[in-house]
């Protein structure tokens, strides 16, 4: 399953993470590339976000329940696959009503057989170059 941010920069595309700074992105690459250092096995840079082309958060998304879900993880215990995945949905009682579990306020998960998650696929949603005043 796939989820984290996605980042194209000088005509290479790199997983990524946002920070130190609120402008700042940090760039991670499995080889040696120019400007990136190395570190415990991989090399990463910060660049600023607005040196880059683009920047995407990938996530896996589903239904559980008929509700939607988000993929956190995929789990194998007994030989059979799992996902632990997080309530998407605005009702805390159908959450509870489908055997998720609160982790804090508002907040859902539970693992369940992969075959019980249904219209998995991956979205690619947009992060804007310059940060809002209102991101961390």
């Amino acid at each position: 399953m796939v989820s984290g941010f996605v980042a194209r920069y000088r005509e290479r595309t790199y997983a990524a993470a946002l920070g130190p700074g609120s402008s700042e992105v940090v760039l991670f690459s499995e080889e040696a590339q120019e400007g990136f250092e190395p570190v415990s096995g991989y090399w990463r840079a910060v660049v600023g976000r607005a040196s880059l082309d683009w920047l995407v958060l990938v996530r896996t998304v589903g239904a559980f329940g008929g509700e939607p879900c988000l993929v956190l993880d995929v789990s194998e215990e007994n030989g059979e696959e799992g996902l632990h995945i997080a309530y998407t949905g605005h009702s805390g009682m159908k959450a509870e009503a489908l055997g998720y579990w609160m982790v804090d306020h508002g907040a859902y998960e539970v693992v369940v057989p992969r075959e019980e998650v249904v219209s998995l696929r991956i979205e690619r949603i947009p992060v804007p170059l310059s940060p809002s005043r209102t991101e961390p």
